[in-house]
């Protein structure tokens, strides 16, 4: 997911994209994406960080003719329906657990197919960097699709080193 800043409480989702894999992060099926449209006021009002990365990447000209997040959160809830069955999805990705405050704000009925429990590749990067010396260089394109495609690689890397 990217936003338009990091506060749940001012900012707003402006890209979502979800990929579901197995337990050994293989693709299954297609992935979603969707631009998510907000009012101009909320892209104004962004910081200089998330002007330049966001512009950079080509997300900011994308945003006026995005989705309506309603249609948005209707669209990833049968995304998510078609390939869980009914049961819940495990959010995974770099720093999730900012993506799920969003999820819990601004999508709610998303966030009731989702599990509790979170798999943060952020939290396995701090112990794999800090008590075993092993590094995943990513690109850091800050892009919703682009980042999970990187999360994924990055974990399979970390599993790599822990995996007989």
């Amino acid at each position: 997911m990217e936003m338009t800043g990091l506060d749940v409480e001012i900012e707003r989702p402006i890209e979502v994209a979800a990929i579901v894999t197995d337990m050994k992060l293989n693709r299954l099926g297609q992935y979603y994406h969707a631009i998510i449209r907000q009012p101009e006021e909320f892209i104004e009002n962004m910081d200089d960080w998330n002007k330049t990365h966001h512009g950079q990447s080509g997300l900011l000209d994308k945003i006026s003719s995005g989705l309506q997040p309603e249609v948005a959160e209707k669209q990833l809830c049968e995304y998510i329906d078609a390939h869980f069955d009914g049961d819940k999805a495990i959010l995974c990705g770099n720093s999730i657990f900012q993506d799920r405050k969003f999820i819990d704000r601004y999508m709610p009925q998303v966030a009731d197919r989702l599990h509790y429990r979170l798999l943060d590749v952020t939290s396995w990067k701090i112990i794999m960097e800090n008590c075993f010396d092993v590094s995943h260089d990513k690109r850091e394109a800050h892009r919703a699709t682009d980042d999970i495609l990187e999360s994924i690689e990055e974990l399979k890397t970390y599993l790599k080193h822990i995996s007989p």
